[in-house]
């Protein structure tokens, strides 16, 4: 992080120093990574000592001095390191990112939000701008009240990008992250059934979403998908100028010719305010078209020339796990695991690469629970399995019985393909073991709270003599 001395963390956070004297407090400098878990701790750390429901972070503040941690943030004045004492750590280690994001000048700060396709877009946006100048973006999912701040304390004086990926699970969330990381760049991807059970419906989802763009100044940057309905109304809600991406004739930035590789890979031809280009993708999946559009409208906005975000995207793979994470067995099975997380609309979009990816191959679908869909779930979860249907999948797994209506769905719709029912990962991989025959290509699918990401990992790994020992 930029380099802060004891004394200035706690002038920021309305803290006490404590366990130092105060005059040495104002030479002992932080400048090592910001960490809330004690075994990320390095040389020069900050640890932030939160309590959560399970664990209270001050039983590991040794842990963290023993990894390299020099100073503490704290809520009790406890542990072995100097430390800051604050009344409320989020709201300090708030006040924190906000001070560090502020000290940098000129840097530009993109949110990115969205139903399904922040961390793609994120990792794509993050790795174009990379070419362009100092960049940090999340690792992973970072993108709730502790991930963002974890995030924004990652800038250097020299970084010139910030992209930041904002999650909500009710109203307000984004808004609140804003607070943390002030975006001039706002992307809102979609608006979808992800945590409808949680929000009530998909108003109530468009209207988190809209937080996003509601927080924008008036220099700023709107980038809004033009093919959503939902999205494309939020125009409304900003101040900032507007940008609308997608296929719609009257899209600012429009894709027109797309295509598909035999591996998935989405080309197509961008119109955009700066010209016009021909763009290839190194990711899988039509879906990606719309990611990629929203990337190019923030790079532009951040100064880019177009021909080098268009040489930038060629190359830009996936960089958080479990996302369209495509490997080859040595026998020739393709394993899709995108089981990071699942909703309706990316399960739809899954089930399309799988039916481009696996052409003239079998194709095969483990498929677990969507969770946090409420009283829609059932219904969801048949929709899913008439897609399986319409996208010629030859063989099924359904994990958990929340899945259930998946297998229901799929037989209703008139699909041939053999369906299993496993009641958990364990199941399910026995019962992809015996299915899978060499150069099929499967695909894992489900709510990270169903855990098959692993069980993509496992098949992955698998290999034919996994399969005779089962079968002994």
């Amino acid at each position: 992080m930029i380099p802060l001395s004891l004394a200035e963390i706690a002038a920021v956070t309305g803290g006490e120093v404590a366990g130092i004297a105060p005059e040495a407090a104002e030479t002992l400098v932080v400048d090592g990574p910001v960490v809330t878990d004690s075994r990320e701790a390095r040389a020069g750390s900050l640890y932030i000592a939160r309590i959560g429901a399970e664990n209270d972070g001050h039983r590991f503040i040794a842990n963290a001095q023993a990894g390299g941690a020099v100073a503490a943030l704290v809520t009790q004045d406890t542990g072995p390191l100097p430390r800051a004492v604050v009344a409320d750590e989020q709201a300090a280690f708030v006040a924190l990112a906000r001070h560090l994001a502020q000290a940098v000048p000129g840097l530009l700060i993109a949110g990115i939000t969205g139903s399904s396709g922040k961390t793609s877009t994120k990792d794509l946006l993050g790795q174009v701008l990379a070419t362009a100048g100092e960049t940090i973006a999340p690792v992973g999912s970072f993108n709730s009240e502790v991930g963002v701040p974890l995030t924004v304390a990652r800038v250097t004086p020299t970084t010139r990008f910030l992209v930041v990926e904002m999650g909500a699970r009710g109203i307000g969330h984004i808004a609140y992250l804003t607070q943390i990381a002030p975006p001039r760049i706002g992307i809102v991807l979609n608006v979808g059934s992800a945590h409808v059970g949680e929000f009530g419906s998909r108003e109530a989802i468009a209207l988190a979403k809209s937080e996003l763009v509601a927080a924008l100044p008036d220099d700023g940057l709107a980038i809004l998908n033009a093919d959503d309905p939902a999205v494309r109304a939020m125009a409304d809600a900003t101040r900032a100028r507007v940008q609308l991406v997608g296929t719609a004739p009257d899209a600012d930035l429009r894709a027109d010719d797309i295509t598909l590789d035999p591996a998935g890979r989405a080309g197509f031809r961008v119109t955009t305010p700066a010209g016009a280009a021909d763009v290839t993708l190194a990711v899988a999946g039509r879906h990606q078209v719309g990611n990629a559009l929203a990337v190019i409208a923030a790079a532009l906005e951040a100064g880019m020339p177009l021909p080098a975000i268009v040489t930038s995207l060629a190359t830009a793979g996936p960089v958080s796990r479990y996302r369209m994470e495509v490997s080859e067995r040595a026998d020739g099975v393709t394993i899709v695991n995108d089981a990071y997380n699942a909703n309706p609309e990316s399960m739809a979009a899954a089930l399309a690469a799988l039916e481009t990816m696996g052409a003239g191959r079998r194709r095969i679908a483990v498929l677990g629970p969507m969770l946090e869909l409420g009283v829609e779930s059932d219904a969801a979860h048949a929709e899913v399995g008439a897609l399986v249907a319409a996208h010629g999948v030859d063989a099924l797994v359904v994990v958990d019985p929340v899945a259930a209506p998946i297998g229901i769905g799929a037989q209703a719709a008139g699909s041939a393909a053999e369906v299993r029912y496993a009641a958990d990962a364990e199941a399910a991989y026995a019962d992809a073991v015996a299915l899978v025959r060499p150069g099929d290509i499967v695909l894992v699918k489900s709510s990270n709270g169903a855990g098959l990401r692993f069980l993509g990992d496992r098949l992955r790994d698998t290999q034919p003599s996994d399969k005779e020992e089962q079968t002994r």
